[in-house]
């Protein structure tokens, strides 16, 4: 039976733009994966060199900025969040005259560059971690990370019950028989917050970077920089998992807070509106305001977004209380659908509900891909900023089947924590139909990439109707010269059939078919750009399945 489309039934939120505002507020940024999206010396590994080459396209697809993942020194015990020297280029990708120019490059274009900053911990190759190790028990050094004594008769049992996220005991012992914490891999000693110089490194490495150009930071686990006082037992036999959000003892603790206001305030001694973006996994949405705050952060990543089924009342519900959690504190909402931590959104929505964010089945290809397109049109037509993971814009499926000797993620090689298949997503992109990695270098690739990724590649899609690729440029443009998306804090709510959301934002309207089957409703103005086959018959419109459709009012 037919519903009509109402006259507004709810309005979400109100205001709009009396004149521009900071480009971060409703930019669509782009994150690059550095060793899997180009590789500029045929060696296998992407690097800066060929992210370098592969900017235009970036600007032609139609993005505002590029964030990279770490390209520090690093031994790569965790791809680089295992950071050596935060002021020096691995030599794997580069040098730091490559940063250089990169940055320049970018700016020529312009596009903004964010880079990403991993405070919690480092390396255990870090010079202070090195140092403090053979400095031993009761060094200054030592005061700078979280090292203990051992509980038991001869100190042989951690200093307490918390857990790795990437499985084990959160403790590692060393020789002397001190523990030191690691709230991930063991290469991954955690800084200890309390100690000034900690804060003084960190307050001049982002001067390092913001004087070079960078545009901003990617605040990597900035909810886990301070831990409980005397670090307390958790008491709970329950497995940690990093995509969770119990209240724990060392993650989202109020100190955290007042560490990121003093950043802030070395951010807004620069011109050209840089930006501090924290990755920060909370219990509520609301906990995830306070790091946006304004005088801290510029804007957190929405992770309840991210892990919502593809269900109308879910995301109704969802973006509602987004918008609602960031309007007390005057921050954009973020929206995210995939990155480098978890399954891919074409295949998490090609399998069942409730099966989390790492999986281990391709499930249904053709479903996924129907339905990552029309939440990504669905995304893209919400105010804020939106995050594009790297090969999503060609439809990229997660790779479910690389055979465990390839493998390289560290919880991986751990019985229990993380599920330890993030490197499905993490395979290199391809950009040609052919060649010995389609396109992504002269070499091979540091994973295998399927055979079947030829016909995804960026030149099997360009120029092609209908394709992802031209979907993701034709969305992009829409909402670059549409007044009525990315910017502004309106969302009204229009009456929908079950399973359809329909949304309204200043002379445009998108409408979202959930359903598997198709659905009809009043045309409510011209088509502007649409995932699937929508047909308008004397006024009457049919939503194919799982599509997303735009309009203009």
């Amino acid at each position: 039976m037919t519903q009509h489309l109402a006259a507004p039934a709810t309005t979400t939120t109100t205001g709009t733009r009396a004149e521009p505002a900071p480009w971060w507020r409703d930019a669509v940024i782009y994150q690059v994966y550095p060793r899997s999206f180009a590789d500029g010396n045929g060696d296998g590994m992407g690097d800066l060199a060929g992210i370098r080459s592969r900017l235009p396209y970036l600007k032609e697809l139609g993005v505002d900025a590029v964030w990279l993942s770490p390209f520090y020194a690093s031994p790569q015990a965790d791809a680089g969040y295992d950071v050596a020297d935060y002021r020096a280029i691995d030599p794997m990708f580069g040098t730091l005259h490559d940063a250089d120019a990169l940055i320049r490059s970018a700016h020529g274009l312009g596009l903004r560059i964010i880079v990403d900053i991993v405070p919690n911990h480092c390396s255990d190759r870090h010079d202070w971690f090195r140092q403090a190790l053979r400095e031993g028990p009761g060094s200054r050094l030592r005061e700078r990370f979280h090292f203990r004594k051992g509980k038991g008769p001869d100190g042989e049992l951690p200093p307490n019950d918390w857990e790795s996220i990437f499985g084990g005991p959160a403790w590692t012992r060393v020789e002397d028989g001190e523990w030191y914490l690691h709230l991930f891999a063991p290469e991954q000693p955690d800084f200890n917050w309390e100690h000034p110089a900690v804060q003084d490194e960190f307050r001049s490495i982002l001067r390092f970077w913001l004087d070079l150009g960078a545009d901003g930071f990617r605040v990597d686990v900035a909810h886990g920089l301070v831990k409980a006082p005397g670090l307390p037992d958790i008491g709970s036999g329950d497995q940690l998992k990093l995509l969770g959000n119990d209240v724990m003892p060392f993650f989202d603790q109020d100190g955290v807070h007042e560490i990121y206001r003093s950043w802030r305030r070395i951010l807004d001694e620069y011109e050209g509106e840089r930006v501090l973006v924290a990755e920060a996994w909370t219990p509520t949405v609301e906990r995830t305001a306070l790091y946006v705050r304004p005088d801290e952060m510029h804007q957190a990543f929405n992770f309840q977004y991210l892990t919502t089924n593809w269900d109308a009342q879910e995301l109704r519900t969802v973006i509602d209380g987004s918008l609602a959690a960031m309007r007390p504190v005057g921050a954009p909402t973020t929206w995210v659908l995939s990155n480098h931590d978890v399954t891919r959104h074409a295949t998490r929505f090609a399998n069942p509900a409730g099966l989390g964010t790492q999986l281990r089945e391709q499930g249904d290809r053709e479903l996924g891909l129907r339905r990552a397109r029309a939440a990504t049109l669905l995304m893209l037509a919400l105010p804020g900023s939106a995050y594009l993971y790297q090969g999503e814009e060609l439809g990229l499926p997660d790779v479910t089947d690389l055979p465990d000797e390839v493998r390289q993620d560290p919880s991986f090689f751990r019985a229990e924590g993380q599920d330890g298949f993030r490197d499905g997503c993490r395979v290199p992109i391809p950009w040609t139909r052919e060649g010995v990695s389609y396109g992504f270098g002269a070499g091979g690739s540091w994973l295998p990439q399927p055979r079947a990724w030829g016909e995804l590649s960026v030149e099997a899609q360009s120029g092609v109707p209908g394709s992802t690729l031209e979907l993701y440029r034709a969305a992009l443009a829409v909402r670059r010269d549409h007044p009525g998306l990315g910017a502004g804090s309106m969302v009204t709510w229009l009456d929908a059939p079950d399973g359809v959301l329909a949304l309204a934002r200043d002379g445009f309207l998108c409408t979202t078919n959930t359903t598997g089957a198709p659905v009809r409703l009043p045309a409510p103005g011209t088509l502007l750009l649409a995932t699937g086959p929508v047909t308008v018959t004397d006024g009457v419109a049919v939503l194919p399945a799982d599509t997303t459709a735009w309009w203009t009012v």
